[in-house]
């Protein structure tokens, strides 16, 4: 029980550096808790003022004592003071609630931004190792988890600890020995909590993970949804949606019910404990030890006692799945980063767009993809990459954008280590269209632009006409402002790839990597891009992963890639005299469409 204690509180601190910054407003808070709850532990003793003015006067009254009556002056002024209490005590939680908001919500602004920076600084090994819907549930779901229980828990945990510690001495005051009765609440009360939250937390936890199982689901089939249906595979879908959702139902059902339990137990405690307090307090009034107003405070202060701990059972659920969620959140933000960027960094002045492999080795885990490659690609130089599925095409771009960082050999641009330029300067000397296109919401103009922020209109609609994309951006309802929707659907997969090549074209980059860029366009259209492509890579240096090898004829090199090492190096022209690799990979699919 210690060793969870001491973890608990040590993820908690974890928010210090958050919490720092808006200390003032957080410790204001504290304050006016301290304040209000020291106004709500006088109330039940004014209070009992009352009752025992009102007793003293009925017993008068009684015995036929001359002048004999209720003094109603000195209930009035009893009721004025209380009426002060109530109001410095509402007053304190209104000022200390303002304050306990501002500093939460500003530091779970805070955790937001330095989740989501952590994310960015990531290498891309994390994202291919979790599902995209589980990283989006932490930084989203989990960070409102722990907002909502530092600002709904967090107050009431500490005004119930003062509460706690006022009202018992308020007891101990009035009558020590009931006093000492009415405070075995506290260890009982602690292990049914004890008992109740050992066996919900893994529970939580638990639940916590189903959840983000369930978001990456969702995202999974929502995005593939077409696909979904094309395949006929949507009983497979929600057969698999359902076994997850069952899979949270049931944590969250355990976790839900074990920590419901302690409510109506620590309830139950109360009240066993107020029943032998009014038989003894009613021995007290009757001998004379304390007034019926006393007794009346008395029982107050029990309930008093009582209601931090139901507190604690109320929030037992939130508490425990904020911790969860806290933990899941630091998860991300404990991971390894990519590596650090070389202090001083190298920067090139003037590229000339000169590549070199020189020994490079790379793998996945214990799966070697690249083994010492060698290749040199002079500036200017048009470079296909040919090779069958899994023969390292796409491994060997990502390695040249530092998606990845070569586990042996080097990369050099115009004879720099790629590992000695920051990330952001090597990437801005590239330009790159992918056969996945990404198009976010906005105005198809917008789109374009994103290749260079600082481009003028005209600059942008050359690019366009260079992609022959501008003839078709006219003939929409609003040309260049017409709004791309959330999913992009609403223009099809082939213009979205003109729209792409576009924005690498208004980019200008010294290297441009095509990724078979041309697939989802008609062979007409396909044949005009070529010819715009041409002179587009005319002067730049360029890779282009092929599939159709048709289409790289004129490539200034063909690097043939077999099993993460280069197989053969040449022109299409050289290549097929060689009779080689090469020439069997481009008379399968000219055998294939010839059939």
């Amino acid at each position: 029980m210690l060793k969870k204690f001491r973890h608990m509180a040590e993820t908690v601190l974890k928010l210090k550096p958050f919490i720092a910054p808006y200390k003032w407003s957080f410790l204001g808070a504290m304050f006016m808790a301290v304040f209000g709850v020291g106004a709500m532990t006088l109330a039940p003793t004014v209070e009992g003022m009352i009752t025992t003015q009102l007793a003293k006067d009925t017993s008068h009254i009684l015995k036929g004592e001359p002048g004999a009556g209720v003094h109603f002056d000195v209930i009035l002024r009893i009721l004025a003071v209380l009426l002060v209490i109530y109001l410095i005590k509402t007053l304190a939680q209104i000022v200390g609630t303002f304050w306990l908001t501002n500093s939460i919500q500003n530091a779970m602004h805070d955790l937001r931004n330095e989740v989501q920076n952590k994310v960015r600084r990531l290498p891309v090994r994390y994202f291919d190792n979790h599902k995209f819907g589980d990283i989006l549930s932490r930084v989203t779901n989990d960070v409102e988890t722990v907002s909502n229980a530092l600002q709904q828990s967090f107050i009431q945990i500490v005004t119930g600890v003062l509460t706690l510690a006022l009202a018992i001495t308020m007891m101990f005051t009035i009558q020590p020995l009931m006093a000492c009765i009415s405070i075995l609440i506290i260890p009982i009360s602690l292990i049914i909590t004890r008992g109740v939250v050992r066996r919900s937390q893994k529970q939580f936890k638990a639940q916590q993970d189903s959840m983000g199982a369930l978001n990456g689901t969702i995202t999974e089939l929502y995005g593939g949804y077409n696909e979904i249906l094309l395949f006929g595979k949507q009983e497979d879908s929600i057969r698999q949606f359902e076994e997850v959702n069952d899979e949270l139902q049931k944590h969250a059902f355990k976790a839900q019910f074990v920590s419901s339990l302690m409510n109506p137990l620590i309830s139950l405690t109360t009240y066993l404990c107020i029943g032998s307090i009014a038989v003894l307090g009613c021995f007290q009034v009757i001998s004379g030890n304390i007034t019926v107003g006393n007794l009346q405070a008395f029982i107050r202060y029990i309930w008093q006692i009582n209601d931090p701990l139901s507190q604690v059972s109320q929030l037992s659920t939130q508490l425990q799945a904020a911790f969860a969620a806290l933990n899941r959140i630091y998860e991300v933000l404990e991971e390894e980063e990519e590596v650090a960027e070389a202090d001083p960094p190298v920067q090139l002045s003037q590229v000339k767009g000169n590549v070199t492999f020189d020994n490079v080795t790379f793998g996945y885990g214990d799966t070697p993809v690249v083994q010492n490659l060698n290749a040199q690609i002079k500036a200017g130089q048009m470079v296909a990459i040919v090779g069958p599925t899994g023969a390292g095409k796409t491994t060997l771009i990502n390695l040249l954008l530092r998606f990845y960082d070569v586990e042996g050999g080097s990369i050099q641009i115009d004879g720099v280590d790629i590992r000695d330029m920051r990330r952001e300067d090597l990437r801005a000397l590239f330009g790159m269209v992918l056969q996945d296109t990404w198009l976010f919401s906005g105005t198809i103009y917008d789109n374009i632009r994103y290749g260079r922020l600082d481009a003028r209109k005209d600059q942008v609609i050359n690019a366009a006409k260079l992609a022959n994309v501008h003839h078709f951006i006219r003939t929409l309802p609003r040309g260049y402002d017409m709004m791309i929707n959330e999913e992009g659907n609403n223009i099809s997969q082939g213009e979205k790839q003109l729209l792409t090549i576009a924005r690498a074209i208004l980019k200008d980059p010294k290297i441009l990597i095509l990724d078979e860029a041309t697939s989802s366009v008609d062979t007409r259209l396909e044949k005009m891009l070529q010819n715009a492509m041409h002179k587009v890579l005319e002067g730049r240096t360029s890779f282009v992963i092929a599939h159709r090898l048709s289409t790289i004829k004129n490539a200034d090199m063909i690097m043939v890639l077999h099993d993460g090492n280069i197989e053969e190096v040449g022109t299409h022209e050289t290549l097929m005299k060689k009779r080689g690799y090469y020439e069997q990979l481009y008379n399968s699919q000219f055998a294939a469409a010839q059939e």
